[in-house]
């Protein structure tokens, strides 16, 4: 697929490659809102503190510089508050608060970031930039919550809820580390997207029960924040997993890498593989080929033409949720998502009564009703939006697929890429299996975390 058209720098590396030290080929740069063309994203790292200083800030500061000098953006850092005009923050595609404390920008260096945010900039927040700017409301939004309290610094158990998003895609369902844990003021997960929270039973002094979170993403106010709440440590900065938890959030805050980042309650898991939630029990192949598990719970094409399809009952009105890559070398593969077929352990049943979402390494040659995101043969996705939320081969994607009657919405990302009505009466949406297609020999994507939340309001 060409790329360049896509609307904000890519920076150069996977967050899922840091650990293998594995570095992809730079892309495209594109223009910034303020008018800025970075040769490969620029983030200014702030660190102002009118409160409690966190002697790790050095520490942190230079990691970012270390992430920028090894995965191709630039990097400056100031604690002077002068830096938030209008003209100095076109500069940057992001800006990461790094444990800042207290009141630290003045009425118009507010108005400044609030100008910046909303002309699609990023933030990032790391540990105590929830101790910041109390009395500015507009703060508290794009932070997603304030500090309250914190116990003394202990080990504990990290729970990730989310293995898409860059941040958080290259953990497993556990974290174990050190850190000190704090406790918010409020829970964001009615407007963020949880990536990870804390098991409270795992250390002592938790004060918010069995959903404590611990980092969130969002687009908010017409940009997209990220913040973490582990950093407090100076060994944090040279923990490889958390750098690349911290990489993970500042590509997604500059627009390097696309995420979901919009709340997420009430599903239901349906495949997880990890041990702690359900395998392939209630999952059938139909056909060839079959679907390769590993111990992290991502499934694997392998072969086909075939379906690996949940049997366990149908659907009708329902929003399917699932995380998905092309996972071969060359990146050039093909699969999909079908649903609103019936019971068969035949294939083609899928493909003659149901719909396929597509998955496919697309280039010009192909029709557009082929390409990701089309309901293939039917109905082309758009265009324009789909290449503007898609991440390359390696990088996760997540699909809601959305079924409400005869109606088929496909967001991406986040993004509705797809709005499709079946009229065809040999076919129906209305009640319906889903299933994951394994399409052929050389043809690899992996799945993971599918989920449904059957009834999805309108």
């Amino acid at each position: 697929m060409n790329r360049a058209s896509t609307p904000r720098a890519r920076l150069t590396l996977a967050a899922g490659a840091l650990l293998a030290g594995a570095l992809a080929a730079p892309s495209q740069a594109a223009q910034h809102p303020g008018g800025h063309e970075p040769a490969a994203g620029s983030v200014l790292v702030f660190s102002k503190t009118a409160g409690y200083r966190h002697d790790s800030i050095a520490d942190g500061i230079a990691a970012v510089r270390e992430l920028g000098a090894e995965h191709g953006f630039t990097v400056d850092a100031t604690e002077n508050a002068a830096a938030f005009t209008p003209k100095k923050l076109a500069r940057y595609d992001a800006v990461v608060f790094l444990s800042t404390t207290g009141d630290v920008l003045d009425p118009r260096q507010q108005a400044a970031f609030e100008e910046y945010i909303g002309d699609g900039g990023g933030y990032v927040g790391v540990h105590a930039a929830a101790d910041t700017e109390y009395d500015w409301e507009w703060y508290g939004g794009l932070a997603g919550a304030y500090f309250a309290s914190h116990p003394a610094i202990q080990p504990a158990t990290v729970r990730i809820e989310d293995r898409a998003h860059p941040a958080t895609a290259h953990l497993g369902t556990d974290w174990e580390r050190t850190d000190e844990w704090y406790n918010y003021r409020s829970d964001p997960r009615e407007q963020a997207r949880i990536l990870a929270s804390l098991d409270e039973d795992s250390y002592t002094g938790g004060t918010m029960g069995e959903e404590h979170p611990l980092a969130w993403c969002q687009e908010y106010a017409g940009g997209r924040a990220f913040y973490t709440g582990a950093g407090h440590t100076r060994e944090s900065y040279a923990d490889p997993a958390f750098r690349a938890h911290l990489l993970g959030g500042i590509r997604y805050a500059t627009g390097a890498v696309r995420a979901d980042c919009r709340p997420e309650t009430g599903y239901t898991t349906l495949y997880e593989g990890t041990g702690d939630g359900p395998g392939t029990e209630e999952w059938r192949q139909a056909g060839p080929g079959s679907f390769e598990e590993s111990a992290d719970g991502t499934l694997t094409t392998r072969g086909g033409m075939g379906l690996l399809w949940y049997a366990a009952r149908s659907y009708g009105s329902y929003s399917l949720k699932l995380d998905w890559r092309m996972a071969s070398a060359d990146g050039d593969d093909n699969s999909g998502v079908f649903v609103g077929f019936p019971a068969s352990d035949d294939p083609w049943s899928a493909v003659d009564r149901g719909y396929e979402i597509q998955i496919d390494a697309t280039d010009a040659t192909d029709a557009d009703d082929r390409t990701t995101g089309a309901v293939y043969g039917f109905q082309s996705a758009d265009l324009a939006a789909r290449d503007a939320a898609l991440n390359p081969p390696g990088e996760w994607n997540t699909y809601e697929i959305r079924v409400e009657g005869e109606r088929l919405r496909v967001h991406l990302n986040g993004v509705l890429i797809n709005d499709f009505t079946n009229t065809d009466p040999a076919r129906s949406l209305t009640d319906g299996y889903v299933g994951l297609q394994n399409h052929g020999e050389g043809d690899e994507v992996a799945f993971r975390d599918v989920r449904i939340r059957a009834s999805a309001p309108r």
